[in-house]
């Protein structure tokens, strides 16, 4: 499962649905993964954070999960989920394109509260805490 930005951020600030959903997906031996794109949508706000122990928990968190890049052909499926939903008129963020585009292509499920988004993709399984 690919943890999007929402989930991590949750996490980090110890929303209770998201601690639990960390722990159930422990407890099953759910391999838990997050994206270059949620790297890169953390580190926007790093800039703002002047508390080391904060950036040690992003730090530690990011250590702790599996990562997945967005290659070549994340990058191509997901630039055609942007432009399709771009065409009905359904747009969504560039970066969760991207996020699931890299969903997309390793067949793994979305794990966020950003049902609403993502649920506009087709082939892309969301699941939420």
């Amino acid at each position: 499962m690919i943890a999007d930005t929402s989930f991590l951020i949750d996490l980090l600030n110890n929303e209770s649905g998201a601690v639990q959903k960390a722990h159930q997906l422990d407890n099953q031996n759910v391999p838990l993964f997050t994206t270059a794109v949620s790297v890169f949508e953390l580190w926007q706000g790093v800039s703002e954070i002047k508390n080391k122990e904060k950036l040690e928990k992003i730090n530690t968190l990011l250590e702790s999960i599996g990562f997945f890049h967005l290659d070549k052909e994340c990058a191509k499926i997901g630039g055609r989920i942007h432009s399709e939903l771009c065409s009905k008129g359904m747009a969504i963020q560039p970066e969760d394109s991207m996020i699931a585009g890299i969903c997309v292509k390793h067949s793994r499920k979305i794990l966020t509260r950003n049902v609403k988004h993502f649920s506009r993709v087709k082939l892309l399984e969301v699941e939420t805490y």
